[in-house]
């Protein structure tokens, strides 16, 4: 994996103590380094937020030049931003960038001027039903400018002369993405595509923790010593970084993508929310859903499955209808459904470490049953099988648990016949796919079943 030093970079540093073999502190660690940086869809805030990134996961960053047209958007002017501040009529700095970058509103243009109270409240942004948050506030495609401020601040304004100062610049450059590889260790050449986004500033749950959820996930399968399916990692820009990979990469990821999950908004302690993918049923739906239900007997805990919206996050690149691709996207505190969203209130005690590595097993449960998912095909069809002829029969556990196993086995001998993967055959047995799978190994080593190697693919049988 690539190392980086960050010193004498300007980024700021890792802890010289900081270890491996402590995940929390390192997550922790991670998340104020990269919560200052003002971050927007482009500029050295993004540039050196992915730098960073490069320590947890070997991305390789690519620019895409101001003014590249990507389907029917074209790549704006980079964005950079030193220094903005509002002075009140005493002269005393109310507004500062550098106490929250939330306070200006991103992609605002150069301004330097005196005004009336009156005429500065025309570019004020505040939220009346939240006022002591500061709203996120975005003009990436129009040229204007503006402040966020809580609304408590903004009714206690006096009348009276402010000068405001917003140093920044827009000109030609180039939007920043990364992205990573994993090969298949057994010459697979289908592909899980696991995207996440890096360009909000100042906010933990719907910013911070999609990168480092999966960059830790990287981690974690990269130290697999097998991995059924290649693995590609994006992190960039929302909307327009996706859109700019897919115009690179589109027409290969139409044909190798197997599945894939958008990576947002998972750090919170709220229990999972899995939003579909456009088909509804595909195979990261299935085994999402299935994995989601074993967890849940487990813990007790209750999970939500939502159907795809045009909507969100970045599944909705993925998901439109050119694309269609059978990428869905795992999540805590869903976006839009909880009032720190968007605001300074998603700040850094609102997110766990503990809560982030959580979301990441489940990540990597829930792709260990895309691995598991096989089609096999029974080699003696005509009839049931002698299972005791074959040692066959449960004879471990209770009761109700050898006959959980026996109804498995009966259901995956019985469905195996070139038609229904391993995940369909688990939910018509109201299994679980971990299970299932340890059960058909068991009948392929008996010489019940065969692996079909490449079954039908999954558009041509769950597809519009």
């Amino acid at each position: 994996m690539k190392e980086f030093s960050a010193a004498g970079s300007g980024l700021p540093c890792p802890p010289a103590a900081l270890k491996k073999s402590d995940p929390q502190n390192e997550i922790r660690s991670y998340i104020d380094r990269l919560w200052p940086l003002p971050r927007s869809i482009t500029g050295n805030g993004l540039r050196d937020s992915l730098t960073i990134m490069q320590e947890l996961i070997p991305l390789e960053l690519h620019e895409v030049k101001t003014g590249t047209k990507i389907f029917d958007w074209t790549v704006p002017s980079e964005w950079n931003i030193i220094d903005a501040y509002i002075l009140d009529p005493d002269g005393v700095k109310i507004v500062d960038f550098h106490a929250s970058n939330l306070h200006v509103v991103s992609y605002s243009i150069a301004v330097n001027r005196a005004m009336e109270l009156a005429e500065l409240d025309t570019y004020l942004h505040s939220l009346p039903e939240q006022p002591d948050a500061i709203p996120y506030v975005t003009s990436y495609y129009q040229k204007r400018w503006g402040f966020c401020l809580s609304h408590k601040q903004r009714r206690s304004l006096k009348k009276g002369t402010y000068r405001v100062v917003i140093d920044s610049t827009l000109c030609d450059g180039s939007l920043t993405y990364g992205d990573a590889y994993l090969p298949s260790t057994e010459g697979e050449n289908r592909e899980i595509l696991i995207s996440s986004y890096l360009c909000h500033p100042s906010m933990a749950n719907n910013e911070l923790t999609g990168p480092l959820c999966a960059a830790f996930l990287f981690r974690k399968l990269a130290a697999q010593s097998q991995r059924r399916f290649n693995y590609r990692f994006f992190i960039g820009p929302e909307t327009i970084g996706a859109l700019a990979y897919l115009s690179q990469h589109g027409d290969h990821l139409k044909q190798f993508c197997h599945a894939g999950l958008v990576v947002t908004c998972c750090g919170s302690e709220h229990d999972f929310t899995y939003k579909r993918s456009r088909r509804g049923t595909s195979i990261v739906d299935r085994c999402v859903r299935n994995s989601l239900g074993e967890l849940a007997a487990i813990s007790k805990r209750p999970f939500t499955i939502v159907d795809f919206a045009p909507e969100g996050s970045d599944e909705r690149q993925y998901c439109s209808p050119g694309f269609n691709l059978p990428i869905g996207s795992l999540m805590r505190a869903m976006y839009g459904t909880y009032p720190e969203y968007h605001t300074s209130l998603d700040n850094r005690s609102f997110v766990s470490p503990a809560a982030m590595l959580e979301t990441v097993e489940v990540y990597h449960k829930c792709i260990q049953a895309i691995e598991m998912n096989r089609m096999y095909l029974n080699l003696q069809p005509y009839g049931e099988p002698n299972l005791g002829s074959r040692g066959l029969y449960p004879l471990l556990g209770n009761v109700k648990s050898r006959s959980d196993q026996l109804r498995m086995m009966m259901f995956i001998l019985n469905y195996s016949d070139g038609n229904y993967d391993l995940c369909e055959i688990a939910e018509k047995a109201g299994g679980s796919l971990t299970e299932a799978y340890s059960i058909a190994e068991t009948l392929r080593e008996k010489g019940l079943l065969k692996l079909i190697p490449h079954p039908p693919a999954d558009e041509k049988r769950y597809g519009d």
